[in-house]
């Protein structure tokens, strides 16, 4: 591994910075709130998929085992030890194998579904490895996007098929509230959390009242971890971008931006002086594609610009995007840019749209406490 500078000035662009003390007080934020509220955090790792950052969480308290979003993120997490893994993706049969296979090593891996119809594929595959899996019920409790109603028949079908045979075991149910993203208040986060909680444990007692096991109950995301009152009947809480921040939990009122603990360095490679532009060298390679802002009553761009030591500059955020090169525009097209606050090979930090697609660009993290590198953490990638 080469040798890790010591000093932001000193580091290649584009690169991703993690402040430590701010990822820390992140962390200890969320702990504390589900801990006081008599439950547990299943971190889900897809918004990092770093071993160091996991540790971090785990440091925190109040963690039940991990989530992951990919195979990959699982294998590569188990080789670290963790061994209590729910996989949150739908299962396919295709993928089966891989997960038998990780059983097989000594991991605890969880799968979802939440159909009947995958229920009896997932079986007939079941059979053929001579593998018994264990299976959480995705719920939609939001018609935000996966899950089976929690009032319909669909879920008591389910259950029996999986219950029915030696290869399947329902172990609970689970969801996530992703329209708690279209929550700007408090007031509605909490609607959407209590929402969540409720149809989640009333899809629990139908089950427990037809005769099927139901210990898990898992239900999560950042804006309704945050947000709700009371877990009674909960086992356990999922949330992943918690632990950076980034600008749609900012708009949203989860967070204020000074709580974002990841950002873009980049190097001023360029003006456009006639249209008022800033050219940097990272484009959306390195910010991503996420527009995740857009629909917010403050649109972010492709981030909310900085300078090298994090503070803010003015009103400038990278109005546009190529793939290697970042434009920063004051928000104002008519407001001109000072030579002084961008010179050419100075160095800015981007505040990202969405932690979790601008992490997946990067395939380690440059640890950082205020203007001094303090450490390099590698993460995964790849499904």
């Amino acid at each position: 591994m080469e040798q890790v500078p010591e000093f932001i000035s000193q580091l290649p662009t584009p690169c991703c910075l993690i402040e430590k003390q701010k990822l820390q007080r992140n962390i200890a934020r969320l702990s504390n709130h589900i801990g006081q509220l008599g439950c547990q955090i299943r971190p889900h790792v897809k918004t990092h998929k770093s071993i160091d950052v996991t540790r971090e969480i785990i440091n925190g308290g109040n963690v039940k085992g991990i989530t992951v979003s990919t195979l990959r993120e699982a294998q590569h997490f188990f080789e670290h030890g963790f061994s209590d893994i729910l996989y949150a993706v739908g299962i396919t049969p295709n993928k089966l194998e891989q997960v038998a296979q990780l059983m097989q090593s000594g991991c605890d891996i969880k799968i979802v579904l939440d159909n009947p119809d995958m229920a009896n594929l997932i079986l007939q595959t079941a059979q053929q490895l001579a593998c018994t899996f264990k299976i959480m019920i995705e719920l939609d409790t939001d018609g935000h996007r996966s899950g089976v109603d929690p009032k319909s028949d669909e879920l008591i079908e389910i259950a029996k098929m999986l219950e029915g045979n030696e290869y399947t075991q329902l172990i609970g149910v689970m969801t996530h509230a992703g329209e708690s993203y279209a929550c700007f208040t408090h007031e509605s986060k909490l609607a959407m959390a209590k929402q969540e909680r409720d149809l989640s444990l009333l899809a629990a007692e139908r089950l427990r009242q037809a005769g099927y096991a139901c210990d898990e109950v898992s239900i999560g995301s950042s804006p309704t971890a945050h947000a709700i009152d009371n877990l009674d009947g909960i086992t356990e809480v999922r949330a992943g971008v918690y632990v950076f921040f980034d600008l749609v939990m900012s708009g949203l009122q989860v967070c204020n931006q000074e709580d974002i603990a990841m950002s873009v360095l980049a190097s001023v490679i360029g003006y456009q002086k006639d249209k008022n532009w800033v050219i940097t060298d990272a484009g959306w390679m390195a910010m991503s594609r996420d527009r995740g802002t857009q629909s917010h009553s403050v649109d972010q761009g492709y981030g909310v610009v900085r300078d090298q030591q994090g503070k803010l500059l003015g009103d400038y955020i990278v109005n546009d995007a190529n793939q290697e090169h970042g434009i920063v525009r004051h928000r104002d097209p008519n407001h001109g840019f000072s030579i002084d606050a961008f010179p050419l090979a100075g160095k800015v930090r981007v505040l990202p749209n969405h932690a979790c697609s601008t992490a997946a660009q990067f395939d380690h993290f440059i640890v950082v406490d205020q203007d001094r590198v303090i450490a390099q953490w590698p993460s995964v990638r790849g499904w």
